[in-house]
């Protein structure tokens, strides 16, 4: 064999590191910037009021009533200790806006009532500025809004009025089941 050939072989095992090396160090980074890790779901969310991806009904919107709609939550791991929610719209002109997000919900929890809190569980600031639910209100066009349901191992010790930063920091390393609902909505 030449030096020439070795020499090339080198460089091949080098640079084939290098790019080994910088795949899993691109790969640990990438997880470690969304603490938010979608996992296979068994918990399930529904609403009685729209389906997925369809349009949510303007009385869940500041068109209407701007209240919540009602929410069904089912199959939760019996690890659950707690759930959260986060809602928000993905479509938003300024980036992701949150309209509502709700924490330690009693994992027995089976339905968000129109309009209601679960009892016991802790609201935190929307893009609003309010701790309460801020429909769907979007400036133009048709947007979808993420219902988010988070199955955690235990309850949050977080402060009524958090941010959803925050909310996501707290939940790190917590999260054991997911589930999504979608819906769509076109101001009137």
């Amino acid at each position: 064999m030449s030096k020439s050939f070795l020499t090339s072989i080198l460089l091949l095992a080098i640079l084939l590191l290098g790019f080994a090396f910088f795949g899993i160090i691109k790969k640990g980074n990438q997880e470690k910037e969304s603490p938010v890790v979608k996992k296979d779901s068994g918990m399930k969310i529904t609403s009685p009021s729209f389906q997925e991806n369809a349009f949510i009904p303007s009385k869940y919107t500041c068109d209407g009533e701007n209240i919540n709609p009602p929410l069904t939550i089912s199959d939760v791991s019996t690890d659950a200790k707690s759930l959260a929610l986060i809602v928000d719209d993905p479509d938003a002109p300024v980036g992701t806006f949150v309209h509502w997000l709700v924490w330690n919900i009693p994992p027995g929890v089976s339905e968000i009532k129109e309009g209601n809190l679960p009892e016991g569980s802790v609201q935190g600031t929307n893009d609003f500025g309010k701790r309460e639910y801020g429909g769907p209100c979007p400036p133009s066009g048709t947007h979808r809004y993420f219902f988010r349901l988070y199955a955690l191992n235990q309850g949050l010790n977080l402060p009524e009025g958090a941010r959803r930063e925050e909310l996501e920091k707290a939940m790190e390393g917590k999260i054991i089941d997911t589930a999504e609902l979608v819906g769509k909505y076109s101001k009137k």
